[in-house]
């Protein structure tokens, strides 16, 4: 079944056109990507392992999921239907904004971070997309990069994820004394 994807400008307007998935982009056509990341109370991420013939990095270990938004979706549906899709999880991302946007070259890549504690044993795996999962700290991301087993983010990104995950916002919290 073919996958559309509305497009957008580069003001992240959409254009009121859809691009089917593996068409060459029109210069000045962009789409939206989404990512979530959880983490549990030990601040640990959940991680995928994409499955050994997933067309790009495959058998690597990823976020906990992520994926393109459907023509018509916005980024909350988008990653609520990625995380119920890959690993059998529901969540309500209704009225959540992401944590932080990443622009690259053909579009827009909304990251929503957030704290929930999930048993593995009760997700479903697509059997298409994910071979494995498991919790992981940043260290040991940052390890599996260095060892070519994670899809090679920028170290700092990976950080990033792990000292936003507690709120919004780009300072720390201080307590007064």
């Amino acid at each position: 079944m073919a996958e559309f994807w509305d497009v957008y400008t580069v003001d992240r307007e959409k254009t009121g056109q859809m691009m089917k998935r593996g068409d060459e982009f029109e210069v000045g056509a962009y789409h939206l990507v989404v990512h979530i990341c959880l983490f549990n109370d030990k601040g640990e991420m959940l991680i995928q392992q994409r499955q050994k013939d997933k067309e790009g990095w495959p058998s690597f270990w990823d976020v906990t999921v992520g994926g393109s938004a459907l023509a018509g979706e916005t980024a909350q549906e988008a990653a609520m239907r990625e995380l119920e899709e890959e690993l059998g999880l529901s969540l309500d991302l209704t009225g959540m904004r992401p944590h932080f946007t990443i622009n690259f070259n053909k579009g827009f890549d909304d990251t929503f971070l957030v704290r929930k504690p999930v048993d593995l044993e009760t997700l479903i795996l697509q059997k298409e997309e994910v071979q494995a999962v498991r919790w992981a700290s940043c260290a040991e991301i940052l390890a599996m990069i260095d060892e070519g087993s994670f899809i090679p983010y920028y170290k700092s990104m990976i950080t990033l994820l792990f000292d936003w995950c507690v709120g919004y916002g780009a300072y720390q919290k201080i307590s007064e004394k």
